[in-house]
């Protein structure tokens, strides 16, 4: 079990320091424009910078936040700041969601097609929906299910990350707005399977007790 536990420690560590890594990435590739005035893109932001700025704090918010949710030390240590925290990030993820979905809707003036609205749509439902399935059940003291969803929830804000990275380190960006968005549907399509991956991977543990006490 002690082998287990620390096996399953070790990956987790080491997919939240592939996390960091992608958000270095698409801070320096992506979001450069937000320190650099000379960045080509900074002019396209600026058309609708009044929509960008809640929703990328409010995303960011949620994005930062959400690892720490993941910490067992954190949780039992100091259980107040993580429900606190819990609490900014459902906030982040209901003011991020729908203006990620309006900001795309309105870019339809300036010649995006209507599809990358549906997938934001897509997106957002998914953010939104899963949140609140995670919400329901801490409210209600199911911890274990409560988990699971937020799992699954902070699959589908990482797609904010995969889609970037995919597109940036591939050079696929540069195929034009058809490549981005088979990249984006790909990244959304396997968002929830990639949760819930995780999630048996972070319960083979537990459930490797269950079985040894059975058939004790």
């Amino acid at each position: 079990m002690a082998n287990t536990a620390r096996r399953f420690l070790r990956l987790k560590y080491m997919v939240f320091a592939i996390i960091a890594m992608m958000t270095a990435y698409v801070l320096f590739h992506n979001e450069r424009f937000l320190v650099d005035s000379s960045d080509p893109s900074r002019a396209h932001y600026a058309l609708f910078k009044n929509l960008l700025i809640p929703h990328g704090i409010a995303g960011a918010i949620a994005l930062f936040l959400a690892p720490f949710q993941f910490s067992d030390r954190l949780r039992r240590k100091y259980a107040k700041l993580h429900r606190v925290a819990g609490r900014f990030y459902v906030a982040g993820v209901f003011v991020a969601a729908p203006m990620g979905f309006y900001i795309q809707y309105w870019e339809e003036r300036i010649g995006f097609p209507r599809t990358f609205t549906m997938a934001a749509a897509v997106d957002a439902t998914l953010w939104m929906s899963t949140t609140a399935i995670a919400l329901w059940f801490a409210m209600r003291g199911h911890i274990t299910e409560h988990r699971r969803w937020m799992t699954r929830s902070y699959a589908v804000a990482l797609v904010f990350f995969e889609v970037r990275v995919l597109l940036g380190v591939t050079g696929l960006e540069q195929l034009g707005i058809p490549m981005v968005e088979a990249i984006v549907w790909l990244c959304l399509a396997f968002a929830v399977f990639i949760g819930d991956l995780a999630i048996q991977i972070q319960e083979m543990p537990k459930r490797k007790v269950l079985a040894k006490a059975q058939s004790a």
